[in-house]
């Protein structure tokens, strides 16, 4: 695990796992998409509620670690820019997503990654039913900044390492289940087509 210092007496790691109460969104974590013409990843987006600042707090301590481990990266033939200055995950959802009710009240960031991630229930046994991981559910996520420096863009991203689901939510997107479109139905309504 990558490490380092912010104190002598305070460690901290680029790579933390989220509260349980992470919103899964955009959910590719089954077969890897590609975006803009690029390689295929596997993603998601965590959406944090503001009031786990436990989770916030291990974010930004990752993203600040992340910063110094990255330095001779970010520095590259110049000086080496004020992490205020670079771009980096953790975004307002009040603010970028103001439209979007799912995003109120909280933060949100986009991981992604190359290999699939390991996907497990709360009791951390595997999940192989694709429907039961969806944009919507809860659960925690693990995940490693690093600094990046490509085409002139420097900053902070995040990579997607595993997901663990926790509880069911309402689905995002409009996806209904088969068993909730059809439930105020019977097969009574069918009678004058069957005739």
């Amino acid at each position: 695990m990558s490490k380092t210092t912010m104190s002598p007496k305070t460690p901290v790691s680029t790579r933390i796992v989220t509260g349980p109460r992470t919103r899964f969104s955009y959910c590719h974590l089954w077969e890897p998409r590609s975006s803009y013409g690029n390689e295929p990843k596997y993603s998601m987006s965590c959406i944090i509620p503001k009031d786990d600042t436990k989770t916030v707090a291990l974010i930004n301590g990752a993203i600040e670690a992340a910063y110094r481990e990255g330095e001779a990266k970010l520095k590259g033939k110049g000086a080496m820019p004020p992490l205020s200055a670079l771009r980096t995950p953790l975004r307002d959802g009040d603010l970028d997503r103001p439209d979007d009710p799912a995003y109120a009240g909280c933060w949100f960031l986009n991981a992604s990654a190359a290999t699939a991630p390991g996907i497990v229930d709360a009791q951390a046994q595997p999940i192989l039913d694709r429907a039961e991981v969806y944009s919507g559910c809860y659960g925690r996520v693990s995940l490693t900044f690093f600094a990046y420096n490509s085409n002139g863009n420097r900053g902070i991203t995040c990579g997607l390492n595993n997901v663990q689901k926790i509880r069911d939510g309402e689905p995002l997107g409009g996806h209904m289940s088969a068993e909730q479109e059809f439930a105020a139905f019977t097969d009574d309504d069918d009678e004058d087509f069957l005739n």
